[in-house]
This record gives C-alpha cells, sequence and structure tokens, in this order.
C-alpha cells in the first residue's frame, strides 16, 4: 500500500489558492490538508471558515482540516458544513478529549487526534480506539517549513506499537519537515499520511513531487 499524501496549502500561493487546489485535483495527493492556526494556540493566523467554503467546490478530494486553535469544540459543526471531512483536533487543545472525537464523528467526520513534539503517545492510549488519525507534530506547530524533528522515527515506532495493542485502527499522520529524503525512513517507522507543505510547492513541479512522496514506500530514498 503507498503512502497516503496530503500537501499541506499552507505552503501555497494564497493569491492563487483555487489554482494550487486544481493541481492538487489533477495530481496524484490523496488528501488536502489545511491548517487552520488562531494565533493563540500558535503563534501565527491562517485561515478559517470563508477560505475553506471557497475552495472546496475546486476538488472532490477528502479536506484533512488540521485545528491548531484553543477551544475546537465550539466550531465543529462549522468546519463540517464549510467541507471538512477529516477534522483534526489537538491533545494539548482539548480537556475534554474524548467527548470532541465523539462529537466529530457523530457529525460525519473522521476524528484525529493531533499531539505536540513534547506529547508522548502513551497519552493517547485511552482514545485512540475512538479515533480514526494521530497527527503526529514532527516540528512545532505554527509555521511551515520548519526543521525536522529526528526523535520523530522513535515516536512513530512507540505509536504504531500502541495502536496494535489498543486494537486500534488509527493512522499515523507525520506534519512537518517531510521531504522526499525522510519519507521513506517515515513509512518504514510505522507513518501512513505524510503532510508535505513546502516539499510539494517550493519544487519545480509539484505534481511530481507528490508522485515521488507516494512511491517513498519502495525505499527509492535513503534514510
Amino acid at each position: 500500500m503507498s503512502a497516503i499524501v496530503a500537501p499541506s496549502i499552507l505552503s501555497a500561493d494564497f493569491a492563487r489558492l483555487g489554482d494550487a487546489i486544481t493541481m492538487l485535483d489533477k495530481s496524484n495527493a490523496d488528501w488536502i490538508h489545511v491548517d487552520v492556526m488562531d494565533g493563540r494556540f500558535v503563534p501565527n493566523i491562517s485561515f478559517g471558515f470563508p477560505v475553506i467554503e471557497a475552495i472546496r467546490p475546486f476538488t472532490r478530494k477528502p479536506f484533512d482540516v488540521h485545528l491548531m486553535i484553543v477551544e475546537p469544540e465550539k466550531y465543529l459543526e462549522r468546519f463540517r458544513d464549510a467541507g471538512a471531512d477529516i477534522l483534526t483536533v489537538h491533545l494539548e487543545a482539548c480537556p475534554h478529549l474524548h467527548r470532541t472525537v465523539h462529537a466529530i464523528r457523530e457529525l460525519g467526520m473522521k476524528a484525529g487526534v493531533a499531539i505536540n513534539p513534547h506529547t508522548p503517545p502513551s497519552h493517547l492510549t485511552y482514545v485512540l480506539p475512538d479515533i480514526d488519525l494521530v497527527c503526529v507534530m514532527s516540528v512545532n506547530p505554527g509555521y511551515g517549513g520548519q526543521k525536522f524533528i529526528p526523535q520523530t522515527y522513535e515516536k512513530v515506532q512507540a505509536l504504531k506499537h500502541l495502536i496494535h495493542e489498543t486494537q486500534s485502527k488509527a493512522l499515523i499522520e507525520i506534519d512537518g519537515g517531510v521531504t522526499l529524503d525522510n519519507a521513506a525512513p517515515l513509512l518504514r517507522a510505522g507513518a501512513d499520511v505524510l503532510v508535505a507543505g513546502n516539499t510539494v510547492f517550493s519544487a519545480s513541479d509539484p505534481a511530481e513531487a507528490i508522485a515521488r512522496l507516494k512511491s517513498a514506500d519502495s525505499h527509492t530514498f535513503a534514510a
């Protein structure tokens, strides 16, 4: 099974966002990753409902919406209505994570939980059977183009073991600093989904970069 590739439009040209979505729609990308930042949970502000609603008609591919915001539980239905198919909240932002996860699923979306670099996978033990996706932050959230944190490999291995132990079906998504060089070792460690921003949108041929990421599990690239 090839990697699921979810290009992050945080790295796209915002002045030509419709063109970027059209390109992704025609490419081998599986999902489209949408980073929502509020300037409170993270030190940056990105975009929200109006932008998601505006770009939704450009593709039928799933919108993988990653909420880097405080009190995400207040906005679940609005993100569903804006076009989210997968909705990921941060463990660190949800005092009632189990309730929030179930609310997401009851709204008809897949539920994801993201964990920051300092958060151990064991903190997810009692919600893993209830979620569809774990987003492992391999950079500190808030900005694109950051350097990959190498301890992520060990963290992914530990999480994969925990997923098996709890009989969860959750996919492991890696978000931050994913490149053509580290894609294969991440997949070998147990990752299922690769979020890539700069690697895709700074490439001379973004569609080719996506295709190469999807073939990374054939061990084309060195560790």
